[in-house]
């Protein structure tokens, strides 16, 4: 997938999972409209997260240099694009790191606790979602909205901060997900074990789009990566988004459509 689908994907399912708007959401983790609004930026960077293991990913260059260096690094780590990034090992990781950034809370007097960790990590991911979404220009545009939005969650709503973890670990898996759906695939839940099917196996027809000679998986239904039924998808998830971003935005400032549901 594209890094602008994979971000596009991250919003929607952040906003499925926790929005409120009847009949178009889950409501399985149900927040007040500043989660719901914040936790989609975060979401939506988090879902560019997988490929940090590719040069020429939206992360690598958020910094001059240090972003090709942190991008060439978890490549190397991981074994280069797809592998080990793309892995159930790298959600748990994630998750794991996530969750310690929310630990990074000293007490500072006056204000009390202070959410740094999750406040840095919160302005990081909604720099890479605003750039991978082309929502601003330039880089420096995106560091500053996103520092805006860590700033005032942690100065104004530091409660809210609870669902960073799981909106993290969200966006990572949305981005697994809309990979496995193209014919590049995934290594599977095993990595770094990539078992190749059985020669007898691999002439197959459809089985060896799914189970691929190299060992990895797929459900190729968008094709390759960039295609127009990705395109099309990743429209289909804007509107979405963009329903649910707007009615929580309007309960944000106090008009709720759906009173009686």
């Amino acid at each position: 997938m594209m890094g602008i689908t994979h971000a596009t994907s991250g919003a929607a399912a952040w906003i499925a999972i926790t929005g409120t708007m009847p009949i178009i959401t889950l409501g399985a983790y149900p927040l007040d409209p500043v989660g719901v609004l914040a936790g989609t930026a975060v979401c939506a960077g988090a879902a560019l997260l997988p490929d940090a293991d590719h040069h020429s990913a939206t992360i690598a260059h958020s910094v001059p240099v240090l972003g090709r260096v942190a991008a060439g690094t978890v490549g190397l780590l991981s074994g280069g694009h797809r592998q080990g990034a793309h892995s159930a090992v790298a959600v748990a990781l994630v998750a794991v790191g996530a969750w310690a950034l929310t630990l990074v809370a000293p007490v500072v007097e006056p204000l009390g606790t202070v959410a740094i960790g999750a406040s840095a990590g919160t302005a990081a991911l909604t720099c890479f979602g605003l750039k991978a979404r082309d929502f601003v220009r330039s880089w420096t545009a995106a560091w500053l909205l996103g520092a805006m939005l860590g700033a005032f969650i942690v100065l104004f709503a530091p409660e809210q901060l609870a669902w960073f973890p799981l909106a993290v670990t969200l966006g990572f898996v949305a981005h697994l997900a809309g990979d496995f759906l193209t014919t590049g695939g995934l290594p599977g839940l095993f990595w770094p074990w990539v078992p190749k099917p059985p020669e007898l196996l691999r002439p197959v027809p459809v089985l060896n789009r799914v189970w691929q000679p190299n060992g990895y998986v797929a459900l190729p239904l968008l094709g390759d990566t960039g295609s127009f039924r990705e395109a099309a998808l990743g429209a289909v998830l804007g509107l979405y988004c963009f329903a649910g971003f707007a009615n929580e935005g309007l309960r944000l400032v106090g008009v709720d459509l759906f009173p009686a549901l």
